[in-house]
């Protein structure tokens, strides 16, 4: 028999890559840690984990049973809901939101959820997708609205597999310039046209994301300014600090001042959709995807039924 506390113990160990910052999470001794793991090896047959002097990594065997560990915490807490709900007679449904999408995409979709299930009671928190996505999986969240850039989708150590991904919108990043720029006026610019030009970008993803672009174009970009809000970003634009690159969906409202030029193929693309855990058939869930799918259907002008 697999313990459960044991497997909260590797998911934990897997979640910060070593026995000392497991157990300071969990209010462990690294001792305690270590011997849980061992445990649970022993009840295996097989090693979870390696050890090394700089850190621990998980083993194949350490990777299915990490997403047998979120599985089983999705279940528990989904399990918790359901009893709460017979002495409630609501249902609770969390959603886990990135700001610009949420911004853009939830408000008509929430009124949609409200209308067709009055006794739901409805919870908003805002997380960006290396945060929500695992917050789905462990069952703390029924759905987050997400997005991801080139590869795989965001997050700590888990089954991809938990979760079910309705693509919802492609989000082209643009650059934004001064009016005065002498580039304003183009109808698309080549990033590497902009391999001089000092930058101003409102997301550390956004950062990485160009210097990944930036390299491919031969140039290492000067960031003078990074911050966590893009209107902030494109403010600081029309004072002239730089430029940036801020996705479609985050342009409004409008700042004085700045023009917004597309980037020409292949344009750098934030890929916006829908997580929900496999499995789970809440009737809530099933409408709150739907209603996104429609608003972001209406964003782009494709079918809502296409973009699954």
């Amino acid at each position: 028999m697999i313990d459960v506390q044991r497997l909260r113990v590797l998911r934990t160990v897997a979640e910060h890559g070593s026995f000392n910052r497991a157990a300071a999470a969990l209010r462990l001794t690294p001792s305690a840690v270590s011997q849980h793991v061992a445990a649970l090896e022993r009840s295996l047959g097989a090693q979870v984990v390696a050890r090394s002097t700089r850190g621990v990594t998980l083993t194949p065997a350490g990777r299915i049973m990490v997403g047998a560990a979120e599985s089983v915490a999705a279940e528990l807490v989904h399990a918790q809901r359901q009893v709460d709900r017979l002495d409630s007679g609501r249902t609770r449904i969390t959603i886990a939101t990135f700001t610009s999408g949420g911004r853009l995409l939830l408000p008509l979709a929430l009124t949609h959820l409200a209308a067709a299930h009055p006794d739901t009671v409805i919870h908003v928190r805002e997380a960006e997708p290396e945060d929500s996505l695992p917050l789905v999986r462990q069952g703390a969240v029924d759905l987050a609205l997400a997005y991801h850039f080139d590869g795989p989708l965001p997050g700590r150590p888990g089954p991809a597999s938990s979760l079910v991904w309705t693509s919802l919108l492609e989000d082209p990043l643009h650059v934004v310039l001064p009016d005065a720029h002498p580039l304003a006026g183009r109808e698309s610019l080549d990033i590497a046209e902009l391999a001089a030009e000092p930058w101003v970008l409102g997301c550390l993803k956004t950062e990485a994301y160009l210097r990944r672009y930036a390299e491919r174009a031969g140039f290492d970009p000067e960031v003078r300014s990074t911050t966590t809000d893009y209107f902030f970003a494109r403010s600081l634009v029309a004072a002239g600090l730089g430029i940036s690159l801020v996705p479609s969906i985050a342009q409004t409202p409008p700042v004085a001042g700045v023009r917004t030029v597309p980037i020409a193929p292949p344009s750098p693309t934030r890929h916006i959709g829908v997580a929900a855990i496999r499995r789970r058939g809440l009737p809530q869930v099933v409408t709150m995807v739907r209603a996104l799918q429609r608003q972001a259907a209406e964003l782009d002008g494709t079918d809502p039924h296409a973009a699954t």
